[in-house]
């Protein structure tokens, strides 16, 4: 009978390389960080204008976020999850720290997030199947997606971007969102009926 062998995840593969030049960067190799920062700064940048609304702003941050990681750099270790989620938690610690300083309304911007052309809520449901969050984003466009979220309460808002714009994981999106799993699956849940009620009545 022939040996099944185990095939990696291409997934774990990732993050176990990114965790890789997090250590090269605690060592000192400025080479390591500078590949993380471009491995994740289109990544960060799109969360935090999704948070702020405004293009400069969101570079300001962006750009915040990554030299505050370079000076935490050694304060981090492996918990389980991508290093992404660490850059978004600083993130989206910066975005506070902004709305907590001034009058800015956190709006949703839809044009440069949509110019790509691909939809950006792509996650599935258990075994790929899509689940019910995903077979109501579907029937969407980015655009009408993205207008509905800027009506969202905040949480639900960030919940949302997380999940199904960032790609996070559930427990992702407890560590950033410092809430516990469950709390994250009941408010995504509540958040993507609130955005089936808002959606333009030929999609419901």
């Amino acid at each position: 009978m022939p040996v099944e062998h185990a095939v990696a995840d291409p997934a774990d593969a990732a993050v176990a390389e990114n965790w890789e030049l997090v250590r090269a960067a605690q060592r000192g190799d400025t080479a390591a960080f500078g590949k993380l920062y471009d491995r994740y700064v289109d990544w960060v940048y799109r969360y935090v204008l999704l948070r702020v609304g405004d293009r400069h702003l969101a570079e300001d941050v962006t750009s915040e976020t990554f030299l505050r990681a370079l000076r935490r750099i050694t304060s981090i270790s492996y918990q389980g999850r991508d290093v992404g989620a660490w850059f978004t938690t600083i993130a989206r610690n910066l975005v506070f720290d902004h709305v907590k300083s001034s009058r800015f309304r956190l709006e949703v911007v839809t044009d440069e997030v949509s110019e790509s052309g691909t939809h950006p809520f792509g996650g599935s449901g258990p075994n790929g199947a899509p689940g019910p969050e995903q077979q109501v984003i579907s029937r969407t466009t980015n655009d009408e997606l993205l207008r509905c979220i800027a009506d969202l309460g905040d949480d639900q808002r960030e919940c949302i971007i997380l999940r199904f714009i960032q790609g996070y994981s559930v427990s992702e999106t407890a560590s950033i969102m410092q809430r516990n799993e469950g709390a994250v699956k009941a408010l995504q849940h509540r958040a993507v009926r609130r955005l089936a009620k808002l959606l333009p009545s030929e999609l419901r």
